[in-house]
């Protein structure tokens, strides 16, 4: 469950001589696992009306990239939560301007590995510089320009950690025939 602010959750955290009925723990969300995530990086857009995404899709046909769509920006934060080094895709609308400012500047602490592009229509291009202050590798107003957006989404996700694995997938690895 995360707080108010979105900068802590609570948790049960069972000790280690057994679990204690009822006990809360609070930890800061900006801790992060000192291994490689299990999940691998993705290509998260976040965006109401789909457009984006659909130039994407265009774009990336037979690179076996896939596009993972969210409408609002804590269903993103939950996808990245999930796959923290991951490229994501903002739409910056009327509504949401503030709200973006705080994932682009909390991004670097929370999710290092991470990289965010904004995208907005012609009527927001006198933010770009705004966004790109904030943090944004990238920003555009058109949709045309998609391939830009892939390209860098493909070079972001070739060079993201590739998932850790759990005990039994690292032992199959290891085995002759594995």
């Amino acid at each position: 469950m995360f707080s108010a602010d979105g900068l802590s959750a609570k948790c049960v955290f069972p000790p280690k001589n057994g679990p204690v009925p009822g006990h809360v723990g609070v930890f800061p969300m900006n801790t992060q696992p000192s291994e490689t995530p299990r999940t691998p990086a993705r290509l998260i857009v976040c965006e109401r009306t789909g457009r984006w995404a659909v130039a994407l899709r265009r774009e990336l046909a037979g690179s076996g990239v896939r596009v993972w769509e969210t409408r609002t920006l804590a269903d993103c934060r939950d996808e990245l939560i999930a796959s923290p080094a991951s490229f994501v895709v903002v739409e910056l609308g009327r509504g949401n301007v503030e709200r973006l400012l705080r994932l682009l500047a909390r991004q670097p602490r929370r999710f290092p590995a991470a990289r965010i592009a904004v995208v907005a229509d012609r009527s927001s291009a006198d933010h770009e510089w705004l966004m790109r202050e904030a943090g944004a590798v990238h920003f555009l107003s058109s949709p045309r320009q998609a391939g830009l957006l892939a390209r860098l989404a493909c070079r972001h996700l070739a060079q993201a950690p590739a998932p850790s694995q759990g005990m039994a997938e690292r032992i199959w690895a290891s085995l002759p025939w594995g």
